[in-house]
């Protein structure tokens, strides 16, 4: 594969790739430089009843077939999904900007996102529990909940279908996916991995098209009897809603806005080192993303500093250039958006101490910001940014900043650094989020659950619990005649 091609996407169907039934397709854009580079299929309401029959048949295969089996055919998905990393990773680096070695580490950690989840799929058990008359067994039996329906991000095309797809397979589910439109090829190379592995027709599918349109009739359609979507908070409330007038088991992973607590006795250097690389990875366009950096008085000039120097050296361009780090943003609008964020701490009296503006003509470039002296009633520190924006502000209290930490309704990720065992024990208890890393960057693994909590969802992808939601609890008791 050379660095220029790129190839159309169609809906997989029943293991067959096709067209949309009407023949529509939707152009997709380099974001790095603003060009169609191909189309993706735009599937209407017939490609969609032919993908849910496919969904149920497939069910029905899938849930009867060895746990082994499904382990096999997942771990063999999971070695083609590394045969073809460098093409895939081209892919996903052309229509959707990252660097190419992020986009090599997403299907490389995507492939073994799904050998985790197979190897669990054995653990599923059930159990036998004592009862009150000694004649009786009782039993309780674990279940596949029925065909899923999963709605994916543009931002980690590979990374967020991976997860669901894993806990998904693993428990005898079908599964259908809405993907981006933005992003359609890496998607479609990776389900391509599962229909080569021997996957039976039906138990993986993939559509595209209108978002409203198709997740307004996947969710309430009878055959689906689970929904899963990553994406925007006000997004995933509109489909928790739907969801809940048909009693469909959900998985919601919404927005976040990472706080980053730098104490009085961090190592400025690795705060500087790991919350960089975590802020501007996938140009901040990551749902844990850290954006409010609350540093402690004694340190916020020299953390600022050398936060500065960290965003300064970063290499902005296109994901394919060799030596970039800092790639464009998904499409023009958030551009737009970051320009309206920095505008908004201007006129609020913050600091801009680099950055703060479009790079380029051609592309979605935006420059690595840093905010300093930012107000807590900023844009930047209420609302999630999804870019390459950080704000800093000094406390003098490690509870002042916890309670900041807290303010917002999200509840996804946070950060801290601190060398004290007593502090450690503070932050674990009293800061309000699904994920909390301290004196590390992000290092969200299959084993360990991943999801938020308020306004950021609820429900896993990560870890064992991942699977409950995919899986129905029957109890069965039986008296002997």
């Amino acid at each position: 594969m050379t660095a220029s091609s790129y190839t159309n996407t169609q809906l997989l169907i029943a293991n067959e790739w096709v067209d949309a039934a009407s023949g529509k397709t939707i152009d997709v854009r380099n974001p790095a430089t603003g060009q169609v580079i191909g189309t993706v299929a735009h599937a209407g309401i017939v490609d969609l009843d032919r993908a849910l029959a496919a969904a149920q048949k497939g069910f029905e295969v899938w849930r009867d077939t060895s746990v082994y089996e499904r382990v096999a055919v997942m771990r063999r998905a999971a070695g083609l999904l590394r045969e073809r990393a460098d093409g895939i990773a081209r892919l996903l680096t052309q229509e959707q900007g990252k660097p190419l070695v992020e986009a090599r580490g997403e299907v490389m950690a995507g492939a073994d996102i799904i050998e985790w989840f197979a190897d669990e799929g054995r653990r599923v058990y059930g159990r036998i529990v004592p009862g009150r008359n000694v004649a009786a067994q009782q039993l309780v039996i674990k279940e596949p909940v029925g065909p899923v329906a999963a709605f994916t991000p543009w931002n980690f095309p590979v990374n967020q279908i991976v997860r669901k797809i894993g806990a998904a397979l693993a428990t005898g589910c079908s599964f259908l996916c809405k993907a981006p439109e933005e992003t359609p090829a890496a998607p479609a190379a990776l389900l391509r991995c599962f229909v080569d592995a021997g996957a039976p027709a039906g138990v993986v599918g993939l559509v595209f098209g209108n978002p409203a349109e198709i997740s307004e009739y996947l969710i309430p359609h009878p055959v689906i009897r689970k929904v899963t979507f990553t994406g925007s908070t006000p997004v995933g409330k509109m489909l928790a809603g739907l969801a809940g007038q048909h009693m469909k088991r959900v998985t919601m992973e919404l927005g976040g806005h990472a706080p980053v607590i730098v104490a009085e006795d961090a190592d400025v250097e690795l705060a500087v080192k790991a919350a960089g690389a975590a802020k501007f990875r996938n140009a901040g366009q990551v749902c844990i993303s850290p954006t409010r950096f609350l540093v402690h008085s004694s340190l916020v000039n020299e953390f600022s500093k050398a936060f500065t120097k960290h965003a300064q050296a970063l290499k902005l361009g296109d994901g394919l250039a060799e030596g970039t780090t800092l790639g464009p943003l998904a499409n023009p609008r958030r551009v737009t958006a970051m320009a309206k964020v920095v505008e908004d701490a201007r006129q609020r009296g913050a600091e801009i101490l680099t950055g703060g503006e479009r790079v380029g003509e051609a592309g979605n470039f935006f420059a690595p910001t840093l905010i300093g002296n930012i107000g807590t009633d900023s844009d930047l520190f209420n609302n999630e940014p999804f870019g390459p924006i950080a704000g800093i502000r000094a406390f003098d209290r490690l509870e002042e900043a916890i309670a900041e930490a807290n303010r917002l309704p999200y509840g996804l990720a946070a950060y801290a650094f601190t060398k004290s065992f007593k502090n450690v024990q503070l932050l674990s208890n009293k800061v309000e989020a699904g994920m909390l890393w301290i004196n590390q960057p992000a290092t969200p693994s299959a084993e360990l659950p991943f999801g938020g909590i308020k306004d950021s969802g609820y429900g896993t992808e990560g870890g064992p619990e991942a699977m409950e939601a995919y899986l129905n609890t029957k109890a069965v008791s039986v008296v002997g005649i």
